[in-house]
């Protein structure tokens, strides 16, 4: 894989605040010359991260949309793509958490878990391959989560465990499919950070911590140069969480 030449665009997800936001402004004016920042309702934070996106050195746009459809994913992409060039990195990073008994999971919670975390993410992939593709030069970065490679029982997270561990599934599936065309598919996965809410079992002074900064620093890596060579990785960002 080599390097293209051209603007390089940068689509975030859920940009507007905390590790979405962090992930956007770490690629800007670094692996991205200009960087789009997506939300769903709060304009006011989205705004917030542009501003540091600017002040990071790259041209920058807010979209808001509904990622649950394809329809609204296809046209928050064309939206991009007219306004700044074609998508050459993409974070799918929406992708809520929800913590919830097993035994008291409704149909809807299932459906939400899966609708955001994992057929948002593969709907953000389908419409970004085309101009990849064309380029043939494409950087896709999906945010996992610190247990997703375990096959452990998660009473109390099970649908979010499930969608992450499908999202894993498509990650390397998509790598795989993709390995002829410049293409590269990683998964970065944040364990517990310190931005986070934390359990009240963690001892700050015997656990190192990972952070919002580590896994945008993560995702830029894998949207770099230096790492043309690794696809289908899931890159752990979690101190020594669970060591």
């Amino acid at each position: 894989m080599s390097p293209i030449s051209g603007r390089r665009v940068a689509l975030v997800t859920g940009a507007s605040s905390g590790m979405g936001r962090a992930i956007a402004v770490a690629l800007a004016g670094t692996e991205a010359d200009a960087v789009a920042i997506h939300y769903h309702h709060d304009r006011r934070g989205a705004e917030e991260t542009a501003e540091r996106v600017r002040s990071a050195g790259a041209s920058v746009m807010t979209a808001a949309a509904e990622l649950r459809n394809g329809k609204g994913v296809r046209r928050l992409v064309g939206r991009v793509e007219k306004s700044l060039g074609s998508v050459g990195i993409l974070v799918p990073n929406v992708g809520p958490f929800l913590q919830k008994p097993w035994d008291r999971l409704t149909a809807s919670d299932w459906e939400r878990a899966m609708a955001t975390n994992l057929v948002a993410a593969h709907a953000c992939i389908k419409a970004v391959l085309p101009g990849m593709r064309k380029r043939g030069w494409g950087r896709i970065v999906t945010i996992g989560y610190g247990r997703v490679e375990q096959q452990a029982a998660f009473p109390g997270i099970l649908p979010y465990a499930a969608a992450k561990a499908g999202l894993l599934l498509l990650t390397r599936t998509a790598a795989a499919a993709e390995a002829g065309s410049g293409i590269t598919v990683n998964m970065v996965s944040p364990g517990l950070l310190r931005e986070g809410i934390l359990p009240s079992r963690i001892d700050r002074r015997t656990v190192v911590l990972g952070s919002f900064a580590d896994v945008a620093a993560a995702v830029r890596f894998l949207a770099s140069e230096e790492a043309a060579g690794i696809t289908g990785a899931n890159i752990l960002v979690a101190g020594t969480w669970r060591m």
